[in-house]
């Protein structure tokens, strides 16, 4: 890596004893208070998360200053470390670290994914390489999978040097992710895995059941090698969530390492809304229930409208603690599963509210969000704002939608 102009180092560690600020104020200590009882369904009220990523083209250039490319994408992840409580108000915790994870991969079927991109890479389709089970079985080899030592080093080395006596850099744990359709439909498309889940069910069932196990061997090598870590506070879960819990360990045991049973997991299964309800649990939920045995907790699905496989399939899953209630979701009949469980209820709201039109319409919001309520009565909730594509560059229309959700649920 290049060395980092004085200037530019000068502009990280500034940010970096911003961010510190922030991470040590009460008001931190209190949203991490506030979360830990949420996760384990006691919470004082719901907790409000907006997804940054897909809009952040939008709020972080304008905020930096560096010139230097390495430098920039430090910028780039102190900035988005912090945006968050700091501009939109919402519950996006600030740790008094630089958290780095380890840089691993997970190949499925050890083959490489071609996909065309459209609309600056928002719009994409993945090209075929496997179109027919019976005739290509033979392209679904073992997945291939691995620890990638020396870039997590270059990682942790370089931001050490710049910000470290500022803002320790520390390795934390990662939420182990198993989205079993995605990988297929990465190799396949989704139109030829239809097709095989109608014509080749036989070889569909093997298929998905061959990477469930590899999902299985790699989460067990992770094991032994002791890239496992607690996921126990501020790691992201997946689909914007935390992972706070005092139901799994807090520490790797001296002399010995973490099981995939220690850690949380995340499922999804977007690819097979098209899919029945029975051909879902005989053909594609067994492979899934596998995977999901190998977790600590759970917590599974993203856009699909998971009610149509909940009293078959999903509350089978003794470790699942969170169920994302998408757009397309049953919410009344959600609510009324999820009523006096151990299970959280979280909802994510439609994006046009906040993403369409240059103004927000806050009565449609407060009623949107009151349904919700309404409908969740009784179940601990949370509110994850993803798939924001633009916010017409508008901070203050993101903090204002937060403070309705806040003035609504509270």
């Amino acid at each position: 890596m290049q060395a980092i102009p004085n200037k530019d180092k000068k502009r990280l560690r500034e940010l970096a004893k911003q961010l510190l600020d922030v991470a040590n104020s009460e008001s931190m200590a209190e949203t991490v208070r506030l979360w830990k009882t949420h996760n384990a369904c006691r919470g004082e009220r719901p907790m409000i998360r907006i997804e940054l990523d897909t809009f952040a083209d939008e709020i972080i250039p304008p905020l930096q200053e560096c010139e230097g490319a390495e430098a920039r994408e430090l910028e780039w992840k102190l900035l988005s470390l912090y945006i968050n409580p700091m501009l939109f108000g919402d519950d996006s915790i600030v740790r008094n670290f630089f958290p780095v994870q380890t840089s691993v991969f997970f190949k499925a079927f050890d083959l490489d994914i071609r996909v065309e991109y459209a609309n600056h890479g928002i719009g994409h389709h993945f090209v075929s390489i496997v179109s027919d089970l019976e005739t290509e079985f033979e392209k679904i080899r073992p997945s291939v999978f691995g620890i990638d030592k020396r870039a997590t080093k270059a990682k942790v080395d370089f931001t050490n040097d710049i910000i470290g006596d500022i803002l320790p850099v520390k390795m934390t744990g990662t939420t182990l992710c198993a989205t079993l359709t995605q990988d297929i439909v990465h190799i396949m498309n989704m139109e030829n895995m239809c097709l095989a889940l109608a014509a080749e069910p036989e070889l569909f069932e093997k298929m998905i059941g061959n990477l469930a196990d590899d999902y299985i061997a790699f989460f067990n090598y992770l094991s032994r090698e002791g890239i496992l870590l607690p996921t126990v506070e501020n790691e992201l879960l997946g689909q914007g969530s935390y992972s706070y819990t005092d139901d799994l360990p807090d520490s790797v045991p001296p002399d010995s390492v973490l099981k995939p049973t220690d850690v949380w997991g995340y499922s999804d299964s977007q690819e097979t809304v098209g899919v029945s309800e029975a051909m879902y649990r005989e053909l594609v939920f067994p492979a899934y229930k596998k995977v999901a045995q190998s977790f600590g907790l759970l917590s599974y699905g993203c856009c699909e409208p998971v009610h149509r496989i909940w009293d078959s399939c999903l509350s089978t899953l003794s470790n699942l603690r969170k169920i994302s209630i998408s757009p397309w979701c049953d919410e009344a009949f959600m609510g009324e599963r999820l009523r006096g469980t151990k299970i959280i209820y979280h909802r994510k709201p439609a994006a046009t509210y906040l993403g369409v039109g240059i103004n927000l319409d806050e009565d449609a919001v407060r009623t949107y969000i009151r349904k919700t309520m309404e409908y969740a009565k009784g179940c601990t909730i949370e509110f994850t704002q993803r798939d924001v594509y633009t916010v017409n560059r508008d901070v203050s229309k993101v903090k204002r939608y937060v403070d309705i959700i806040r003035s609504v649920t509270e």
